[in-house]
């Protein structure tokens, strides 16, 4: 093997040392940025490019075995394969998050080059090594198809309509970018970018509980090329920040104890990512180790240690909701069930890792940021720098992937300290395995349920006793024990409820918000007890649900009415035949889950649009991690406009330029964010009929049921009036701002029927089963109120419910003494070969009376499919298992043997 090698990357030679890797040569030398970095370990295929004809992941390949052969990437494709690549995935909806589309990209380019008229088998298996969190995989092989198609057939690439109103089947706005790779997540950024800029990394606690009793930092020092070497000591503001409660430690101060494995004791930059390994294998860290709590039990029992000395109990925080006397009302109940339910810990599994690059400026920093709101980040880091807020600016870069797991900070403000320090500009990342440890995950529940019915199957009451494990930090485990316990009866029409919830300090990683917020684990319980009562009164699940389904006017167990958008009942009513006629092996489950934060906290959405050059630039602070608000805005204010969707330009949310619309969690950026840029758009179409002379018609009443809405219809000749970009320059440098307040009723507000949430969405999911146990299909009924893209609202649905087979079926996240033991390749992931096929059945009915009717489905999605599968296995084995995932099931994985 030579020490410098020759080989041909698009059709250029190149030379490159033999013992270096790939990616390296492809993303730091010849910047070729469509090859991602997803893991380093051969396990995502985000990293995806063609070798002599065969797609392999870069990452894992090093120069030396490549000498004379040909490599491509996306950026090698001829321009006719870029265009139909990018309008083919626009138009099968195969774009999400995006982190992982130019390696499948590859594999479809690699397939077709063979078999120019691939089957929809054949695709699967094309791409059965590249993960995708997103899609589901169906709209990723639906874009390789038509592309195949396109190709084969040489069918022109057709232009887009100009207007894409709410209810278009339209393109994402950022499929090019995420197709070709030229869309930038933060990562992307290097040298070239940002000269000058050095790399951070923090040391970790060598053991989940310990006192630090040293930190020797003087060898690391020394090391030529290290920038600096923090500890705590060094932080010029509070040591401690959280999203919603600071007891997070940036740094473990000496004399402190570590409270998990993931608790960074010392930071350390370099000027090279080489450099920076060397240097942090250099600090040395004396502890003195303690016995860690590896669950609640551990935590509650008496004298046990405190996780948070400051916290005076292990407790996080305690929910006890009651709404009559459950007691009595299950003793007089003709049926009764109880049983034990325990739901696992689950990891994000987002394609992209954490990433942030700070950047100095005057005596402040500017943070390119991959997270879930990026003036959460701000007041994270502010705080932690001791700076006023406004001296913190964040932007988001392409993000992703989210799923909940990027509302906390992980690596912004590391990034942010090292540039404050040392004003330079650092770039932090967290390795895959980084990640798998530190991020907040799914929480863990363990759940007793007792619930009843009479003897026509109409629900009376139920009690649930539930325990989760919060981790080490509080992260958001106090609303999504919350969530868990306000939504834990279902959506049916009974309210007697006794439901207690405790979420518990222990040492293991953090749990936090993840697609579902704490609703997923408890409808498991709820939807698989209901079952049994069906069988009890001798109907059968389908019946029971919709004998006791929600109808507008009736009252949710939570007290709040049910609102005419209310659709429960219809998409029950979307999947009977799918039940009725699926065979044996059948199962199902129903959900609800709310859109916005609610419970009587600020709940804004805003929008802020200006008019520079004939185009309408967004500004709104509503991150988007693949679920597209960008999209979805953009539908929006050319519907309430009345302009051309080429008239208008989304930009990524910055804190400086874009209004707060609050953190993308609660399914919330689509009705509320949405509803705050559909008011700004209204105002900017007032006044082009102002400037063009032209009377505006239109009648105005109160929302019946949302306080502080105004319900306004434009005459039909003002509504048929449609502008142009030439029109918009009667507009140019005006500003118009959109706010929305979801205006709600606290907890325990001492009123009959409290308004817990503006919106509520509602789905069924029905599992069907083949006689060897696989997955026939899962048949996905949603309520959403209006339909803004049905085509993102697909993929939505199939995507979630993938991720909730996952949650079912093959998932694990196995915790040994506080340690995680999985790796990316382990997580039990579906991939696309075996991902079972989702037939998603949108339910579209007049919403609520904002954002045109439009109600978020960003976690509901996932949340109904466990149970579904629950109950179709149940039917197949006979077994009623009440712990996920199940055993028995051609899908089961061994668990993995602790060390």
């Amino acid at each position: 093997m030579n020490e410098v090698c020759k080989l041909w990357i698009n059709n250029h030679e190149i030379e490159a040392g033999a013992d270096r890797r790939l990616m390296d040569v492809l993303r730091g030398d010849l910047r070729l940025k469509s090859v991602k970095d997803g893991c380093s370990e051969g396990a995502c295929g985000t990293c995806t490019v063609i070798i002599e004809g065969r797609p392999m992941k870069a990452c894992v390949q090093k120069i030396g075995r490549l000498e004379g052969k040909h490599v491509l990437t996306v950026e090698g494709l001829s321009p006719r394969e870029k265009d139909v690549f990018v309008y083919a995935f626009g138009e099968a909806g195969a774009v999400q998050c995006g982190f992982c589309i130019p390696g499948m990209v590859m594999c479809g380019k690699a397939l077709i080059d063979i078999n120019p008229v691939p089957s929809r088998l054949e695709i699967a298996a094309a791409i059965r090594n590249n993960i995708c969190r997103c899609t589901g995989y169906k709209k990723i092989i639906d874009g390789i198809a038509l592309a195949a198609k396109m190709l084969h057939e040489n069918l022109p690439v057709p232009a887009e309509e100009e207007y894409q109103k709410v209810g278009a089947r339209c393109h994402r706005i950022d499929v090019e970018g995420k197709v070709l790779g030229t869309g930038q997540y933060v990562d992307d950024l290097d040298v070239v970018d940002l000269p000058g800029m050095c790399y951070g990394s923090a040391v970790r606690s060598r053991y989940p509980r310990a006192i630090v009793k040293a930190i020797h930092t003087e060898r690391a020092k020394a090391l030529p090329g290290v920038v600096c070497v923090l500890t705590a000591a060094d932080i010029p503001g509070s040591i401690k920040v959280g999203h919603l409660k600071t007891d997070w430690d940036t740094m473990i101060p000496i004399g402190k104890t570590t409270h998990f494995l993931g608790d960074a004791i010392a930071l350390v930059a370099a000027e090279t990512p080489e450099i920076l390994v060397q240097a942090k294998m250099l600090v040395e860290v004396e502890y003195e180790e303690l016995l860690p709590l590896t669950c609640p039990a551990d935590a509650l029992r008496e004298g046990a240690p405190l996780v948070h000395e400051s916290a005076g109990s292990n407790v996080l925080v305690h929910e006890h909701l009651v709404r009559g006397d459950a007691d009595a009302v299950i003793a007089a109940s003709k049926y009764k069930v109880t049983h034990h339910f325990e739901t696992p810990w689950t990891e994000h599994a987002f394609l992209e890792p954490e990433c942030a690059v700070a950047i100095p400026f005057d005596d402040g920093v500017f943070i390119h940021s991959t997270d879930q709101g990026t003036y959460d980040t701000r007041r994270e880091t502010a705080l932690m720098l001791g700076l006023p807020e406004e001296k913190v600016i964040v932007e988001n870069k392409l993000v992703g992937g989210g799923f909940g797991g990027k509302e906390d900070v992980t690596v912004q403000h590391l990034a942010a300290l090292v540039a404050y320090l040392t004003k330079r500009i650092c770039k932090v990342k967290l390795t895959r395995q980084e990640s798998i440890l530190i991020h907040p995950k799914r929480h863990q529940f363990s759940m007793d349920l007792t619930t009843a019915c009479d003897e026509k199957g109409m629900l009376t009451a139920m009690k649930l006793v539930a325990v989760t494990d919060n981790g080490a930090y509080a992260s958001l485990g106090g609303p999504v024990l919350q969530r868990a316990c306000t939504h834990a009866a279902g959506p049916y029409n009974y309210q007697t409820i006794d439901i207690d919830g405790t979420a518990v300090y222990t040492n293991n990683p953090p749990a936090g918000a993840f697609r579902g917020f704490g609703v997923t684990q408890t409808i498991f319980a709820t939807e698989l007890n209901l079952n049994r009562l069906a069988e009890m009164a001798g109907i059968d699940p389908w019946e029971i649900r919709y004998r006791n389904a929600i109808r507008p006017g009736q009252i949710l167990p939570n007290g709040q009415v049910a609102d005419p958008s209310t659709g429960l009942a219809e998409t029950l009513e979307a999947v009977r035949e799918a039940y009725y006629c699926g065979g044996p092996y059948v199962g199902i489950a129903c959900a609800l889950k709310n859109a916005g934060v609610g419970v009587g906290l600020p709940d804004y959405g805003r929008c802020r649009l200006v008019v520079e050059s004939n185009i309408i630039h967004i500004y709104a602070g509503a991150s988007c991690i693949g679920q597209g608000i960008g999209t979805v805005l953009t539908q929006m204010i050319s519907e309430a406009a009345g302009v051309p969707v080429q008239s208008i330009h989304w930009h990524n949310p910055n804190t400086a330029t874009s209004p707060d619309a609050g953190t993308t969690s609660g399914s919330r950026q689509t009705t509320l964010t949405g509803e705050a840029g559909r008011r700004a758009a209204k105002k900017l179409r007032r006044d082009l009929f102002a400037e063009k002379g032209i009377f505006y018609q239109s009648t105005r009443h109160p929302s019946r049921y949302l306080e502080g809405v105004t319900v306004e219809t434009e005459s039909p000749a003002t509504a048929a009036l449609l502008f142009s970009a030439d029109d918009l320059s009667l507009l140019n440098g005006r500003e118009y701002i959109g706010e929305y307040l979801g205006k709600t009723d606290k907890m325990g507000a001492s009123v009959p029927h409290p308004v817990s949430h503006v919106a509520y969405g509602y789905a069924t999911h029905v599992c069907i089963l083949r006689e060897d146990g696989t997955i026939q299909k899962i048949v996905a009924a949603h309520d959403v109120g209006k339909i803004v893209n049905p085509k993102s609202l697909e993929g939505q649905i199939e995507g979630g419910v993938v991720m909730g087979c996952g949650y079912a079926l093959t998932e694990q996240y196995p915790l040994d003494q506080c340690r995680p033991t999985a790796k990316y390749g382990t997580l039990g992931l579906f991939k696309a070969d075996k991902a079972p096929d989702v037939e998603a059945v949108p339910v579209e009915k007049k919403g609520v009376d904002v954002a045109f009717g439009a109600i978020g489905v960003g976690e509901i999605t996932s949340i109904p499919t466990a149970p579904a599968v629950a109950g179709a296995y149940y039917r197949w084995s006979g077994e009623f298992q009440t712990t996920i995932p199940l055993k028995g099931t051609p899908y089961s994985r061994p668990l993995p043997k602790k060390k």
